[in-house]
């Protein structure tokens, strides 16, 4: 069993920053793919980020160059770092911890909104 908590949203100028934090516990995170979704009004959930346990990470197209995934595995924390943000990017981000699509945990998510 995995606990996700999520932290760190909140609304920002466009072309401002964020940074995200996800606190994990329960036992063998680092086993874990984890990752950053994000939901908005009217949406499907989609995939932001996902950072794999031997540290590889992939982004969605319309994000790279701006966010950065990263993991702390000795403290159990995901991040993710959104720069140069966009009215679009405003949505509920959840953070996600995925272990060979076998099992599967969310946090309850956090809100980001990029507004003038």
């Amino acid at each position: 069993q995995v606990q996700l908590v999520e932290s760190g949203g909140g609304l920002v100028h466009p072309g401002g920053s964020l940074r995200l934090s996800c606190a994990a516990s329960g036992s063998d995170f680092s086993r874990y793919a984890m990752g950053w979704y994000r939901q908005a009004p009217g949406r499907q959930r989609e995939l932001v980020a996902v950072v794999f346990s031997g540290g590889s990470a992939n982004y969605r197209d319309s994000v790279k160059g701006r966010f950065t995934i990263s993991r702390d595995n000795a403290k159990n924390t995901v991040s993710l770092q959104m720069d140069s943000l966009k009215p679009e990017d405003t949505a509920v981000y959840y953070c996600n911890a995925d272990f060979g699509h076998v099992l599967s945990y969310w946090g309850q998510g956090t809100q980001v909104t990029v507004s003038a």
